[in-house]
C-alpha cells in the first residue's frame, strides 16, 4: 500500500470512531449486507476526493469489502481526522492526506489518488474531476462514470459539461432530494452550529446571525440558529429564495446593510467574495465570520490581511484580526469550512442518507455507464426512493401504502 498519512500509531482511535459511525449508518449498513455475498465492485478500481471523516471511513470500508481496490484523497487540507485515516490505512485502503495540508501537498495528494487508473470516481466539490479533464486526460478514456456529492461541484461539472468538455457520465448525488433535504438542510444546520459551538463557547441567543445564501444550507443554518435563539439576516441575489426566506420569518437585506448590524456572518453560497472588503469595513466590533461552503473563497480573506495591523491566534481555530481603528474581527478555520474544520462535519445518521445514494449510484453507472452520454445526470427516482426506504428502515419508521381504491381513484381523470 502506498498511503500518505500522518500518524499511522493512531490506527486504535480511528477504528473506534469508523465503529461508533457504522453502527449509527444502519441504512448503510442494510445495503452493503444485501450485496456482500456477491461483491460487486470485484475487479474495479475506486478513486475518491472526500472529507476523511469517520463516516467517509464506513462508505470506503464498504467500496472495500464489496470488492473494489479503493484510494482516498482529502477534500479539504484541514478536515482529515487523523486517526480515521490511520485505520483505513490498516485496512489497505490507499488515503493521502492529513490535517493541516499545504495546497501544493493537496493537489499532491489528489494526484496520487489517481494513480491506479480507476474505473469509477467519486468527489465532493469537483477538485479530482477537474483534476483529470485538466492534468490527465489520458485516464478518462478508461472511467466509467463518476458521482458528485456537493453543489459546488456539481456546478464545476455543469461548466465542463456546457463546453462539451465532459469526459464521462457524472451522476450529481448532492441534487437528489434524500441528499439535499437530509445532508444539505439538516446536516448543515446543525453541524454549523456544532463547529461555531465548538470553535467560540459563547451563547448564540440573542446575537444577530447573518447567513449568505438560501439555498439548502442557507435554510438549514438559519432554522437552526433562529432555534437557539438568535435573530436571523438572510441575503440573496436569487429573487425567489429571498422571498421564501422572508415568508419563512427571516430579515432580508442586501450583505451591505447586514454587515452593519451582525454579529455572526456565515456564509453558504458556493460563490467567491459573498463577504468583501467593503462589508468588513462596515462590521461592528468583535464579529465572527465562518463559512459552511465547501471552499475557502467566499470570505475576502485577502482583504481581511489588509485592512489589519496584526491578527493572533486566540482559540484552536480562531484567528483575531485587529483592524487600523482598533475593531477586532474574529476569522474561524481560515475561512473554510466551519463544520469541518472545527467540528467533527455532518453526523453519521446524516451522511448514511448521501453515501447510500453514492454507492447505489456506483452500482447504476456500473450496470449502465457504458450506455450513457458524457454528462451530468440526476440520481434515478428509483435509487432516491429505494434510499428514502432504507433510512425508514434503519430509523425503525412505519409509514402508510395506498390502497387499491386509492391508487385507482389517482388514475381517473372523471369526476
Amino acid at each position: 500500500m502506498t498511503s500518505i498519512i500522518k500518524d499511522p500509531s493512531l490506527v486504535d482511535e480511528g477504528r473506534v470512531k469508523v465503529e461508533w459511525a457504522r453502527d449509527n449508518m444502519p441504512a448503510l449498513r442494510e445495503i452493503y449486507t444485501e450485496l456482500k455475498d456477491r461483491r460487486p465492485f470485484e475487479g474495479y478500481r475506486i478513486s475518491l476526493c472526500l472529507h476523511i471523516t469517520k463516516e467517509t471511513g464506513v462508505f470506503v470500508e464498504y467500496l472495500k469489502l464489496l470488492g473494489a481496490e479503493v484510494s482516498l484523497a482529502a477534500s479539504n487540507p484541514l478536515s482529515t481526522q487523523d486517526d480515521v485515516a490511520a485505520y483505513l490505512s490498516s485496512i489497505d485502503i490507499n488515503v493521502y492526506g492529513w490535517r493541516g495540508m499545504s495546497k501544493d501537498d493537496y493537489y499532491r495528494m489528489l494526484a496520487s489518488a489517481l494513480d491506479i487508473e480507476p474505473d469509477l470516481v467519486v468527489d465532493d466539490g469537483g477538485d479530482i474531476h477537474s483534476l483529470i479533464h485538466s492534468r490527465f486526460p489520458e485516464l478518462a478514456s478508461n472511467i466509467i462514470g463518476g458521482t458528485e456529492e456537493t453543489t459546488t461541484g456539481v456546478i464545476r461539472l455543469k461548466a465542463l459539461e456546457s463546453e462539451n468538455k465532459l469526459r464521462y457520465p457524472v451522476i450529481a448525488v448532492n441534487d437528489t432530494p434524500t441528499k439535499r433535504v437530509i445532508d444539505n438542510r439538516f446536516g448543515s444546520g446543525q453541524s454549523t452550529v456544532d463547529g461555531f459551538l465548538r470553535a467560540t463557547s459563547l451563547l448564540i441567543a440573542g446575537k444577530t446571525v447573518v447567513v449568505a445564501g438560501y439555498g439548502y444550507v442557507g435554510r438549514g443554518v438559519a432554522s437552526r440558529f433562529r432555534g437557539l435563539g438568535a435573530k436571523v439576516i438572510v441575503t440573496e441575489v436569487d429573487p425567489l429564495k429571498a422571498l421564501e426566506a422572508y415568508l419563512d420569518g427571516f430579515m432580508v437585506m442586501k450583505m451591505s446593510d447586514a454587515s452593519q448590524i451582525g454579529d455572526i456572518f456565515i456564509t453558504c453560497t458556493g460563490m467567491k467574495d459573498v463577504i468583501r472588503k467593503e462589508h468588513i469595513e462596515a462590521m461592528k466590533d468583535g464579529v465572527f465570520l465562518a463559512n459552511a461552503g465547501h471552499f475557502n473563497v467566499e470570505i475576502d480573506v485577502k482583504a481581511l490581511e489588509m485592512l489589519s495591523l496584526k491578527k493572533r491566534l486566540v482559540r484552536p481555530y480562531i484567528e483575531e484580526y485587529v483592524l487600523k481603528d482598533g475593531r477586532r474581527i474574529y476569522l474561524i478555520g481560515e475561512g473554510r469550512l466551519i463544520n469541518l474544520v472545527a467540528a467533527e462535519g455532518h453526523p453519521p445518521d446524516v451522511m448514511m442518507a448521501s453515501f447510500s445514494n453514492q454507492l447505489l449510484s456506483l452500482l447504476y453507472l456500473l450496470e449502465s455507464g457504458s450506455k450513457m452520454e458524457r454528462q451530468v445526470y440526476n440520481v434515478p427516482k428509483e435509487i432516491d426512493e429505494k434510499v428514502a426506504k432504507y433510512l425508514l428502515k434503519g430509523w425503525n419508521i412505519n409509514i402508510d401504502v395506498l390502497t387499491e381504491e386509492q391508487k385507482k381513484y389517482w388514475r381517473d381523470w372523471r369526476i
